[in-house]
């Protein structure tokens, strides 16, 4: 079909794995001749890459499809596809049609790499198709060679998750934990790299947990040895990382491994070790202090990072102050934050003890202007210094600066011609806000 049959628009919601999941439909969409568009108007083909980790997740989601409903009506034509995890879930296809029966193709977490066909399939049939797996079938590799986006990427080192967190749907709708081979991960940033990326992202569930499921055992610290050794490449992250599997190896591996960032995003989650072992998290609050001044003696500076949830069932007054003095104690660079949200299918939804609303948003208040004021003193404290800065483009605040992130994943906005877009500077750090830092580029 020619023209703006042939043109496509992926709105991408959640978390990296999403984003990552977006970028290799794009490219499958590309290599079958298909063009990418920033106006949804425009486009012969709309999908909606979906999450599923929070009930406001899905309602923007079918907020979404109310809105685009519009562009069915004018283009008959038009083909609407939903995909992810929001798809995966049980019952959830069923739900879908029935609240937007215009929908074309629902497409689960492990269908993506049939994208093409299945469109091809809809256009051919004119009628809806679904296909969400039910199992997780094998990793898929040599798909077609996917084009660079920038300077940064990020690259899957495994699908799924094994923990089954009470709180959490994602071992639902993605599966068991499925490694991909080193050699694969090392041949895409290979790729990537001679495209002109000089800093990847490693993305998992639980990314210290790869290769467990291997015929040839590789560890996380294994992979990132190997990954250093690329050639080209500048800088290394990765997420997320379970404080459970994050072993003294891991440790001392990254603190000696040049490429690899000085920041680790560990979820904790919560402070009260009831409340921890509740969640299944499968630590206590005294061993992930422990990990966390393990980091800190290995890798001096390190940024951490992590997520919170309050207002879990059951979470009283003293466990939530718990939680808080955890806070206290680490002093994290910055948090993600939540109120406990129910998901259906998961153990925690039927948990006696559910807490009211007004109380898990008092909690939550108080939790964030706690680390609002921890983020904003430790920002102040890197006034002065002068920090190495991958230069992402124009800030999204301020397009007339630059931003960009330090090492330790820091957000800098500085004054600069946009032509250093994809390169490292340095960066002296002039002002602190809570969220960020301002600076500009030394001379020195």
């Amino acid at each position: 079909m020619a023209g703006q049959g042939k043109t496509f628009k992926i709105v991408t919601y959640g978390c990296q794995m999403n984003q990552r999941d977006s970028e290799m439909m794009a490219d499958l969409l590309q290599a079958a001749g298909y063009e990418p568009v920033d106006d949804e108007a425009e486009a012969g083909l709309i999908i909606l890459d979906t999450c599923c980790v929070r009930e406001k997740a899905e309602n923007k989601v079918y907020g979404k499809l109310g809105q685009i409903e519009k562009f069915k009506s004018a283009n008959p034509d038009l083909v609407i596809a939903v995909a992810g995890c929001m798809v995966q879930q049980p019952g959830a296809a069923e739900r879908i049609r029935q609240q937007a029966p215009y929908v074309d193709l629902l497409l689960g977490t492990h269908n993506l790499a049939e994208l093409p066909r299945l469109i091809e399939e809809v256009r051919k049939m004119r009628r809806p198709v679904v296909a969400v797996q039910g199992g997780e079938g094998p990793v898929v590799e040599n798909l077609p060679r996917r084009r660079a986006r920038g300077a940064q990427a990020f690259v899957t080192i495994t699908y799924g998750c094994n923990n089954f967190c009470t709180y959490c749907i994602v071992p639902y709708v993605r599966g068991r934990e499925r490694s991909r081979r080193p050699e694969d991960i090392l041949k895409e940033i290979e790729d990537l790299v001679d495209q002109g990326v000089i800093e990847v992202t490693l993305l998992g569930q639980n990314v210290n947990s790869y290769g467990r499921d291997l015929e040839n055992k590789v560890t996380f610290a294994d992979l990132l040895t190997m990954v250093n050794a690329v050639a080209g490449l500048k800088r290394i992250r990765y997420v997320t990382s379970h404080p459970r599997d994050f072993t003294t190896e891991l440790v001392e591996t990254i603190s000696r491994l040049e490429k690899v960032c000085e920041h680790v995003h560990l979820p904790v989650q919560a402070g009260s070790n009831r409340i921890l072992e509740l969640m299944h998290r499968g630590y206590t609050r005294e061993q992930y202090l422990e990990l966390v001044t393990n980091l800190r003696r290995h890798i001096p500076g390190i940024g951490l990072t992590t997520d919170l949830i309050v207002g879990f069932p059951g979470e009283t007054e003293e466990d939530f102050q718990e939680t808080l003095d955890l806070v206290a104690k680490v002093e994290f660079d910055n948090a993600f934050t939540f109120m406990f949200s129910p998901r259906k299918g998961t153990v925690a939804a039927g948990l006696p003890g559910q807490l009211p609303q007004e109380v898990k948003k008092e909690r939550l208040k108080r939790l964030m202007e706690l680390q609002n004021k921890i983020s904003l003193a430790k920002n102040e404290a890197l006034v002065g210094e002068v920090v190495e800065v991958l230069v992402e483009g124009p800030s999204k605040t301020d397009p007339s600066k630059l931003s960009g992130r330090t090492r330790t994943n820091k957000l800098v906005i500085f004054p600069g011609d946009a032509e250093l877009t994809g390169r490292l500077v340095n960066v002296r750090l002039t002002k602190a806000q809570t969220w960020l830092l301002k600076g500009e580029i030394s001379r020195a």
